[in-house]
């Protein structure tokens, strides 16, 4: 069992910015922060099973966190990457007593984790946090939408430099970007399979994109825009 810890100011601050907490007026707020409890997961760590009986959902308040399927024959499929002020298995708010996924700790994680239970009573009594869950639904839709929108037009490199534009300051020019995880969770992160994301690397060196570990080097962020 992971030590449970006590929320402190930094911790705080990052809830704080999640959009589900920002949407909530100050009473509300504070009675989420007293129903939050923080623990701590190591490297590989599992948080929950796909379905186990679900009593939380969560939000990464340092680290990453992996979400993933398997199917019978052992396969993972990446869901999402969640990293701090990401929120996850809110869903199950509104429908489900179980899991839909697993999750792991792609690295030293802590998180804040909310009763389930006790959410839904809140949401019955605050018309704030019933506003949030529903925005916070519809948020995670329009993100799934735009996902399979860009995984079926877009080629492996278009993700790759879509990714990487994200990153860069909007004013161009050359930049270094450090990727925040290792590259085998970009991959599952792009829908990519490790070799497809090297390959789409090698294809970027012509636009300029070079990539040394977790830093990627960018001559040109207007050649990158391009692609």
């Amino acid at each position: 069992m992971n030590k449970i810890l006590k929320l402190n100011v930094r911790d705080k601050g990052t809830l704080l910015r999640t959009p589900f907490m920002a949407a909530l007026g100050p009473v509300s707020q504070a009675r989420m922060l007293d129903i939050a409890t923080v623990t701590n997961f190591e490297p590989r760590d599992i948080l929950f099973r796909e379905g186990e009986a679900a009593e939380y959902f969560y939000c990464v308040l340092a680290g990453y966190v992996r979400l993933f399927r398997l199917n019978r024959e052992g396969r993972e499929a990446d869901i999402r990457i969640c990293g701090p002020a990401d929120t996850f298995a809110e869903c199950l708010l509104a429908v489900g007593n179980t899991y839909r996924y697993n999750t792991q700790a792609a690295e030293t994680v802590t998180v804040a984790r909310f009763d389930l239970q006790k959410v839904r009573a809140l949401a019955e009594q605050e018309n704030d946090v019933a506003r949030a869950v529903i925005q916070c639904l519809s948020d995670h839709l329009l993100m799934t939408m735009d996902c399979i929108a860009n995984d079926r037009l877009q080629t492996a490199p278009q993700r790759v430099a879509h990714y990487l534009l994200d990153q860069c300051p909007p004013e161009g020019g050359s930049v270094s970007v450090r990727l925040p995880f290792q590259k085998s969770l970009l991959a599952g992160k792009l829908g990519l399979a490790p070799e497809a994301l090297s390959r789409a690397f090698s294809t970027l060196r012509r636009a300029g994109v070079t990539v040394r570990g977790r830093v990627v080097q960018i001559d040109d962020v207007g050649a990158l825009r391009q692609i």
